[in-house]
This record gives C-alpha cells, structure tokens and sequence, in this order.
C-alpha cells in the first residue's frame, strides 16, 4: 500500500510539473479591446504617453490594436503616433460614442451622438478610415432599442463596420434585429462575451444564431481556472469556434494600463492550452482577418 501510494504521488508530481511547465504562446498579439481615454493621457500630461503605451505594445509583442477612447482624440494620437508606428504596432481605429461620462448613459438616444458618429467617420483617422464603432454600453438591454441604437446598428451593417457592445446576451438578440440582415451579416464583437458571465450554452447558442458574432474575452467569468489554465467548458467552447474569439486589454481605467504587462502575460499562458494554430488564430489572426491585416513582419 505504501509502495501503491508512493507510486501515485509520483505520478501527481509529474503529471502536474507537465501542466505547469506548458509552453505559452509566443507569437503576435492582436489586442482587439484597447482604450486610450483622457485619464491615461490628455495631449498633455498623463501616466501612459503615447511613447509609454508604445513601449509597452512592443515588449508584449502586441502588433495591431483596435484603439477606442473617451473622447475620439485618444484614438486619433494613437493613430498618429510615430512612437506606435516604429514599434511596428497597426493602428485599427473605431469611433467610440462618449464625449465624456454622462455620454454612457444617454448615448442610445442622443441625436447628438449619432451627428459625431457621422462626423468623425468622414474626418477619418491618420492610420486610415474607421473601421467600427463602439465600445459602447447598454445598461438595460431594452435600450438596445432606442432611437440611435437602431440608427447606429442600421449604419454599421450599411457601411461595413465592426460594433463593439458591451452588453449582455439579451440586447445581443436586440441589436441584431436592429439590423437589415437581422444579425446574419453584422460583424459584432461581443465585449467580455457577456456582461455579467452569460452561461457557455447561451454564447453557444448566440454563436450558432449569428455567424458573424465574435467574443472577446478580457474580464470573462470563468474563463480560466487554478493556475491561470483554460476551464475545460470554456477550453472546448474555444475550440469549437475557434475563428469567432479575440483577446483585449479593457484599459478602461488606468490600473489596467498598469497591468498590461501581466495581463498579456495571463493570455499567453492559457493560450498555451491550446493546439498552435487555435491559439494563433485566437491571439491574432482571428482579429486580423476580420480587418485584413497581413502577417506581421
């Protein structure tokens, strides 16, 4: 018995040593959630200049961003920003909603946020057009009907355009039947996939619904487990959509920038869970496809 004991606890070590020591992936990351709003830096002063975000792009190995801020300005000094451009990081610009704070709140019926939207669309950006709108939130999911909701999600569909919505699996099925295809053609990114831990068999089914739905997975509930591994539910989920999932930051404070550093280290670690090419696909080509982006050099 003491030999049979011996002989499993041996076994444990070596099965566990195994999990621990699992590579992590080491290739490009596509940071499909990143905000750069006034509080990391005003154009003037702030904790993250445009240098710093750069600096910490590059020893992450992040290659492209999806940059969205509060307000459009941060987006537009990322966009032009030299110290971005020779850190060899794309710069993938989306017109968020908030001017400021109380934006959060009412943007779903301002007609005012609909004429920004509209706006900053035909200035463009110095890395090129915008490519999405959003992040946005939506609070209660029945505002997902409201006046400039429905406009914005006719517009996005209309013009091509990604929606990032930071919403929660009910106004999901709202938005898209705000669309003309009802959600058969939207390209939504599904901030956190789920406001609040949407059950895995709800994104399933939200999944199978909207074939162009795509989640990302910053601050996602059960997502990873003891040791910062995959959850078998969600491990299994990944792999069978292995093309709808992206990773992001959410430096929607400046804590997070603060972070960044060790949340990529954090997506990098479970990614190693993961075959290879499911893990590149999620870590950058998924994100890259959807804005035709090459391979980086």
């Amino acid at each position: 018995m003491r030999a049979l004991r011996q002989g499993l606890a041996a076994l444990l070590a070596t099965l566990t040593c195994g999990v621990a020591l699992a590579a992590p992936y080491v290739g490009p990351l596509f940071d499909a959630h990143l905000h750069y709003n006034v509080e990391a830096w005003d154009g003037r002063s702030g904790p993250v200049p445009p240098q710093e975000a750069a600096a910490r792009f590059q020893r992450n190995g992040v290659r492209a961003i999806l940059s969205n801020s509060r307000p459009n300005d941060g987006t537009h000094t990322l966009a032009g920003s030299p110290q971005v451009r020779a850190a060899g990081v794309t710069v993938v610009p989306f017109v968020r909603l908030y001017r400021n704070r109380a934006d959060y709140d009412n943007w779903y019926r301002d007609e005012s946020i609909h004429r920004m939207v509209l706006d900053e669309l035909a200035r463009g950006s110095a890395a090129g057009p915008f490519r999405g709108i959003g992040e946005f939130h939506l609070y209660d999911s029945a505002n997902a009907n409201g006046p400039v909701a429905r406009q914005l999600m006719r517009l996005a569909e209309e013009r091509q355009l990604v929606v990032l919505a930071h919403v929660d699996d009910t106004a999901i099925d709202l938005l898209m039947a705000n669309t003309p295809s009802r959600g058969q053609k939207a390209r939504l990114i599904w901030a956190h996939t789920g406001i609040g831990g949407a059950p895995v068999a709800r994104v399933d089914q939200l999944f199978a619904k909207y074939p162009l739905l795509m989640g990302e997975l910053s601050y996602r509930p059960g997502l990873t487990c003891e040791g910062g591994k995959l959850c078998a539910p969600w491990r299994e989920l990944l792999l069978k959509y292995p093309g709808r999932f992206v990773i992001g930051s959410d430096t929607w404070v400046n804590q997070r920038w603060d972070s960044y550093d060790d949340l990529m280290a954090g997506y990098r670690a479970w990614l190693g869970d993961l075959p290879a090419d499911v893990a590149r696909r999620i870590a950058w080509g998924n994100a890259a496809t959807l804005f035709g982006l090459p391979e980086p050099k």
